[in-house]
């Protein structure tokens, strides 16, 4: 990667992250933990790679991104407002009443979701709804799915997963964010998922595993993906929960919804009082 292109995906990155602080830190409580730790891979998607414009939301050509761990929604609907699908000052709305940036995505209400998501697990299955309407419409789209790894115990994932892997669908790209936690602990102590590369390639799956804080790593595994026939892709992203933001990291799963004070989002932030 050219040394501009990834200034640029890092800054985006950045001022990504202080927009979903912004946001979780005005209404005073969120999933902020989540939401950090997946925006690397959604502005390498956003700003690099996926087809997608704000100019034309609904056009049948676009890639489809799914954010299946629909609590992560903040992160989403910052790279939103950065691009323009909405006016950044909707982010002060985020979960109030009439609002259109509920706490998890709903496509009915906000400009440039693909699907809406509520109990987590569902998602996939959605993703691989699209991607089988593209094979059979004959259409060149991408579609992307994130799921969380604690979402991914929910036992609609793997159904859907051992169908996608029969179908051959690869113009489908699964993202998994691999942070270790969930809302109630360690995945791994709760219902852990691993081994992963192991069982991806047992659905046959073309599979592989980054760091999912690496922005030319992330890049270069996009587009094996993409390059990949015959197969679906599915990349684990080794993350942590809270990056980029010391005060969220620093609390382990206890961020995965936790409260954000005034003071804590205006330092991160940069901002004075309004």
């Amino acid at each position: 990667m050219e040394k501009e292109k990834l200034e640029f995906l890092q800054s985006k990155a950045l001022d990504v992250r202080k927009l979903t602080v912004e946001m979780i830190g005005r209404l005073g409580v969120g999933h902020i933990g989540g939401a950090l730790s997946i925006i690397d891979l959604l502005s390498v998607l956003y700003y690099d790679i996926a087809n997608v414009t704000p100019k034309d939301p609904q056009n049948p050509d676009r890639d489809r991104i799914v954010l299946s761990k629909g609590h992560a929604g903040p992160a989403l609907y910052s790279v939103l407002a950065d691009k323009g699908y909405f006016p950044i000052e909707e982010i002060k709305t985020l979960n109030l009443p009439r609002t259109n940036l509920p706490s998890h995505c709903d496509m009915n209400k906000t400009v440039g979701i693909d699907m809406t998501a509520g109990s987590l697990g569902q998602g996939l299955s959605c993703a691989i709804g699209m991607a089988l309407a593209g094979k059979i419409d004959k259409k060149d789209y991408k579609v992307y799915c994130i799921l969380g790894d604690g979402e991914s115990q929910e036992g609609q994932v793997w159904e859907a997963l051992m169908y996608a892997g029969n179908m051959r669908l690869d113009n489908l790209v699964i993202f998994v964010d691999n942070n270790g936690m969930q809302i109630d602990g360690m995945t791994s102590d709760i219902n852990g998922i691993e081994p992963l590369e192991e069982k991806s390639k047992a659905f046959n799956f073309h599979t592989q595993r980054i760091n999912g804080h690496d922005i030319e790593a992330i890049e270069d595994a996009i587009h094996c993906a993409n390059n990949t026939k015959d197969k679906c892709s599915l990349i684990i992203l080794d993350t942590i929960k809270g990056y980029g933001v010391d005060w969220v990291s620093s609390k382990g799963y206890g961020c995965h919804s936790m409260s954000v004070s005034e003071e804590q989002w205006r330092e991160f932030c940069g901002k004075e009082k309004d």
